[in-house]
């Protein structure tokens, strides 16, 4: 490949902080709420206008996954609350109308809820190098229509997903699945209108089967719509008529890599169109939708998996474990691994089938990088397997695991100490002082 030699400049330092969160996905917010709760001073970049990643601007359909925590529940019920939902909406179950996510709505509470707790928010931000130090990491590089910028920080999360910070300071990570690296297949979400809700089916997993007058809905699927795609899910929204969509889908995709980004986008597009032409054919209530709202951003499902000081397996999830280092509790999800060679679930998944002894916990050291100080994992990028990820990578636990981990960086700068060298107890106390149980 042919190089460049770029000229040494000065970067300026446009602000000094004691926890810095990187990335305002569900992992982010988490991580900053639960540090500047914590008397943190606390700053948040996020690269897009608004916080929630995939929560907000990835229209994703529901929370799932950490039901029980205080935060979680704060979140929800407060978008739920806001005035600008419709004053009248359609009948839904109480667990639809408290999950469903209303994005715009939920933009505003996310917003609201950093201002009130003192959150310092930069948006429109990339981060793109790591500040270090002997292994250390005491900052990153930031690029935006301001430039090339500098931000120290005593302590470091990393929530962008992809560990992207992780990744420049050296920390070592595996890509995707154990054996040969492939990652779960991403999906571009979008939301539909002109849906009658009165004849409507809303099959929510990939062993939804239905028999609908054309036939079984997920065989049809994966008879008439264009390859990759093939499965169909189908979820309600607080909004009259409209519908999420999450049956985009791309497979042998390396989220880290911005031109198979690229592709992905303009596959997941083409498919559009296909999905929404078969709903309207196929499915009973959909036969005048149309395409309402896309994500700003392709959903990336997996990518760096951080060799962490302990690496998460799915018997720890099975087996219900609850770690003496826990930092997020009632945990509760299934094996949701996407097909990575085509519609639906994996071979090596499990949702209906899927066994555990009860809810689990996440430990701190799988959040701790083996070799790196100065840092905090939060997300789906911790450390665990290609398996156990496919369970904990879900936007509500990500949220507790940042929740924990913020609380976390909080205590090292109050005592001065790095977050290694934290005790795990400390983090527990104020973790139950705010309402979470083991």
């Amino acid at each position: 490949m042919r190089t460049i030699t770029e000229s040494a400049r000065q970067i300026p330092v446009v602000s000094e902080t004691e926890v810095l969160v990187a990335g305002g996905g569900p992992a982010g917010i988490g991580a900053a709420l639960g540090a500047a709760r914590a008397g943190a001073k606390t700053l948040l970049v996020e690269q897009s206008n608004a916080p929630g990643g995939m929560a907000t601007t990835g229209l994703m359909s529901h929370w799932s996954g950490s039901r029980e925590s205080p935060l979680m529940n704060e979140i929800v019920e407060r978008m739920a609350k806001s005035p600008s939902l419709p004053q009248e909406i359609q009948a839904l179950t109480e667990a639809d109308l408290k999950w469903s996510i209303s994005h715009e709505c939920q933009k505003a509470v996310l917003f609201q809820m950093l201002k009130e707790s003192g959150v310092t928010v930069q948006l429109y931000t990339m981060v793109t190098d790591a500040l270090t130090e002997n292994k250390r990491v005491s900052g990153v590089i930031t690029e935006s229509k301001s430039g090339r910028e500098a931000i120290r920080a005593q302590v470091t999360i990393d929530a962008t997903g992809d560990g992207d910070v992780a990744a420049r300071a050296g920390a070592e990570y595996l890509l995707g699945r154990e054996e040969d690296h492939r990652c779960q297949p991403v999906t571009l979400m979008f939301r539909i209108g002109g849906v009658d809700y009165s004849q409507a089916v809303f099959p929510g997993s990939f062993e939804s089967y239905m028999n609908i007058p054309k036939g079984e809905i997920q065989a049809l699927g994966k008879q008439h719509l264009p390859h990759p795609a093939g499965h169909v899910l189908l979820y309600r929204s607080r909004l009259p008529g409209e519908v999420c969509v999450n049956m985009t889908n791309v497979t042998d995709i390396d989220g880290t890599d911005v031109r198979q980004l690229t592709k992905a986008e303009f596959i997941c597009r083409e498919q559009i169109d296909a999905i929404i032409q078969f709903l309207r054919e196929f499915v009973p209530g959909y036969r005048k939708c149309y395409l309402v709202a896309v994500a700003g951003n392709v959903g990336v499902r997996e990518t760096r998996h951080f060799k962490g000081v302990y690496t998460i397996t799915a018997e720890d999830i099975v087996e219900a474990t609850v770690f003496p280092d826990w930092i997020a509790t009632r945990n509760y999800f299934n094996f949701d691994i996407h097909s990575l060679v085509g519609p639906g679930l994996d071979k090596h998944g499990a949702q209906k089938e899927f066994k555990a002894r009860g809810m689990y916990t996440i430990p701190y050291r799988a959040c701790l990088p083996e070799k790196i100080d100065g840092l905090l994992l939060s997300g789906r990028n911790i450390s665990g397997t290609h398996k156990a990820h496919s369970n904990y990578r879900v936007m509500g636990i990500c949220t507790s695991i940042g929740h924990g981990v913020g609380i976390a960086a909080a205590l090292a700068v109050k005592h001065q100490i790095q977050p290694r060298a934290v005790d795990p107890a400390e983090i527990q106390k104020q973790l139950l002082a705010c309402g979470v149980q083991v």
